[in-house]
């Protein structure tokens, strides 16, 4: 909750477990989800008392390429909300023959199991539940947030935003709806799909609210933690370091990207939209997931801070935890040590593996411009040594908001901006490169033992 001038109210959280039944499998229960919202909505309206009245709009933002069947008749989940990180279609992806270049032009993404098309299809084809609706006409299916929005809001709409919708792979960027071609391609009805609108848009009433609070923004995740602290800037790096990190360089306008490199839509409404450009990195805050599991570190994130203030002989970390993704794309990239070491110099590798690999991908989105900063939020960015560590090897400067939560201001600034609303700028730390040759050093072994692996690949 924010005030009109953009101060922080009231926070209020939820969580909901992410399960793994299967080898690159990665999936939430879509009914927890939906009460997890309730949840803190009613702490909100218990924290603020009176003050509730006061809410003049809402909007709701979730991870973009999650993706849940639902009945469109009385809103019952008939999947899990399959998560961004789930990689079970992707042998028949694989077997689609899809043209990359073709995909590339109209979408501005890779082939990737990560996107929403092949999680739909894959529902499609191995739930009788979804069979069973589809069959009687009452199935809808799409973006983790359509389904929400159906869930929350009076009337039960089918709608989505352009972020979310270009994230199922079958959105057209440069007509900004529905490709009948990839429809088709990928064996997915039009009609089962929520209509595409904008971003800021009308889209109900909360329920529960019985001062009829509208919801009048919805985006993704990363999309809105671009706008945390107001319009975005062309000549800055925005970088969002959670479970994955995810690079977005803005657009003055639309052009085709670099090889390796995504182009994605983040706002669209009748007047305007703003493209950018953008990479991820799947194995951020997962790896150290996986770090955490591998090495017996239960803690790791908490001493990884002391760890990076240390030093030593670091081992090389090649990361591809859920995947390898941008530049190179490898969605069955084997990760592994080059080096040996104690295991707090393992988990430092996994970190500086996150940090090597966003400097691979700012190399591409600044072939034809160069950068001036980067804008880093996250809860992994509250870690001074990987700020450090990044501006050392990027040398630029790192910014970090003191408000961590990027994705909920970004969203708060979408409303207040809809509304003609002043908007103070976020206080940020500022983090200067530094001399730092023996990161440098592995930063660029790593590369030469990325590239190595590549080839033989």
């Amino acid at each position: 909750m924010f005030s009109a001038d953009g101060a922080l109210i009231n926070a209020a959280r939820s969580s909901v477990a992410t399960t793994y039944p299967h080898p690159g499998w990665a999936e939430q229960d879509a009914v927890a989800l939906s009460a997890s919202l309730q949840d803190v909505l009613a702490q909100t309206q218990h924290a603020l008392g009176a003050r509730w009245r006061q809410l003049r709009s809402a909007g709701l933002a979730t991870q973009r390429s999650n993706i849940v069947c639902w009945d469109r008749r009385d809103g019952t989940a008939l999947s899990p909300a399959i998560s961004w990180q789930d990689r079970r279609a992707q042998s028949w992806l694989e077997n689609l023959g899809l043209s990359i270049d073709s995909l590339r032009e109209h979408t501005g993404l890779y082939v990737s199991p990560h996107y929403g098309a092949s999680k739909l299809r894959w529902c499609l084809d191995h739930l009788p539940a979804v069979q069973r609706a589809a069959q009687d006409g009452r199935l809808a299916c799409g973006p983790l947030a359509s389904y929400l929005i159906s869930q929350l809001c009076h009337g039960h709409p089918t709608l989505i935003d352009p972020a979310n919708a270009a994230r199922t792979q079958l959105w057209n960027l440069a007509a900004r709806d529905w490709d009948a071609e990839l429809l088709s391609m990928f064996g997915v009805d039009a009609d089962l799909l929520p209509q595409s609108v904008s971003t800021q848009y009308d889209y109900g009433e909360l329920i529960g609210s019985e001062w009829g609070i509208p919801l009048r923004i919805l985006t993704g995740d990363q999309s809105a933690a671009l706008y945390a602290n107001g319009r975005p800037r062309s000549d800055t790096l925005y970088i969002n370091l959670g479970t994955g990190a995810f690079l977005q360089r803005p657009l003055r306008a639309y052009r085709q990207p670099s090889d390796g490199i995504l182009a994605s839509v983040v706002y669209a409404d009748a007047s305007r939209a703003d493209y950018v450009f953008e990479a991820t990195v799947n194995g951020a805050g997962s790896a150290l997931d996986w770090a955490r599991d591998q090495l017996g570190i239960l803690d790791i994130e908490a001493q990884l801070e002391a760890w990076l203030q240390r030093e030593a002989d670091i081992p090389l970390f090649l990361n591809g935890i859920a995947g390898l993704g941008s530049p190179w794309w490898r969605p069955q990239f084997v990760s592994r040590f080059v080096g040996t070491g104690e295991p707090w110099m393992q988990a430092v590798a996994v970190a500086e593996s996150m940090l090597f690999l966003i400097a691979e991908n700012l190399q591409r989105l600044q072939e034809d411009e160069p950068l001036q900063r980067i804008q880093i939020s996250g809860g992994l960015a509250q870690l001074d040594g990987l700020c450090q560590r990044l501006a050392d090897i990027t040398g630029l400067t790192i910014l970090r908001s003191r408000q961590i939560e990027a994705t909920a201001r970004g969203v708060a600034w979408l409303l207040a901006d809809a509304e003609g609303l002043g908007w103070a700028d976020a206080v940020n730390d500022a983090f200067t490169p530094q001399s730092n040759p023996g990161c440098r050093m592995r930063q660029q072994r790593w590369r030469e033992e990325m590239h190595k692996v590549l080839a033989a690949d």
